[in-house]
Parts: C-alpha cells; sequence; structure tokens
C-alpha cells in the first residue's frame, strides 16, 4: 500500500514524464506515441517505476530497450522539472504495460465461453 506521499510523487512524476516524451523525446520514441499508465515509488522515493504503453503496437520490445537506455536522458530531464520539489530525483525504471493485451486475451476468452441456461429445479416445476 502506497503512502499518500508516495501517491503524490508518483502522479507527478508521471505528469512530468508524459510532457518530456511528448516534447523533448521524439527523436527516441521514432514516432510513436507513449503513454505512461502509472508510476509506482518506493517508500524512500528513490526509485520510480514507469509503466510505459505506447502506439502504434509494433517494435514495443525495441523501442521500451531504446527509452531503458536512455534513463539517464530522462533522469535529467525529469531533475530540471522536479528541482524544487523533490530533494533526491528517483532512479527510474520503465517497463511494458500490458493490461490493454492482458484484457483483450481475458475478453476474448469469455466471447468463446459457452454458458448453457439455467435449468428450472423439478421442484418448482412441481407447483
Amino acid at each position: 500500500m502506497e503512502s499518500k506521499r508516495q501517491q503524490k510523487v508518483g502522479r507527478q512524476i508521471q505528469k512530468d514524464l508524459g510532457e518530456i516524451f511528448q516534447k523533448d523525446a521524439h527523436h527516441l520514441t521514432n514516432g510513436s506515441f507513449v503513454t505512461i499508465t502509472a508510476v509506482r515509488v518506493t517508500p524512500d522515493l528513490s526509485i520510480a517505476r514507469a509503466y510505459l504503453s505506447f502506439l502504434p503496437d509494433k517494435n514495443k520490445s525495441i523501442l521500451l530497450e531504446t527509452i531503458q537506455e536512455n534513463t539517464r536522458f530522462f533522469r535529467q530531464k525529469l531533475a530540471e522539472r522536479v528541482r524544487h520539489q523533490l530533494r533526491i530525483v528517483p532512479h527510474l525504471q520503465f517497463y511494458m504495460d500490458d493490461t490493454a493485451e492482458y484484457a483483450a486475451k481475458m475478453d476474448l476468452l469469455f466471447s468463446d465461453l459457452v454458458i448453457p441456461p439455467a435449468q428450472p429445479d423439478e421442484e418448482e416445476e412441481s407447483n
């Protein structure tokens, strides 16, 4: 369970990283639209785990590797934005958010599921 401080810092980092990806990191994303779906911060605020989703979906792993290789660039840009709010800028870790894929898979499984109609009880029929 995250504390209020962790949640607040996480939301701020999510907002700032979103702006960084839109404005400063076009050269790293190759025209892909990157969304920061969530940011989880450790209790000591030293590590921030950012979960990313990409559109279009092709070459997601290559794009994620490129972003992970340039973590220092993102941390530096983040430091410029939060230097007056945080004493220590957290180390960034980027992960692929596969929630949408998981939800689509579950929808597909449920759509293929055949459920027969409920049979009325024999006792109810005799009354």
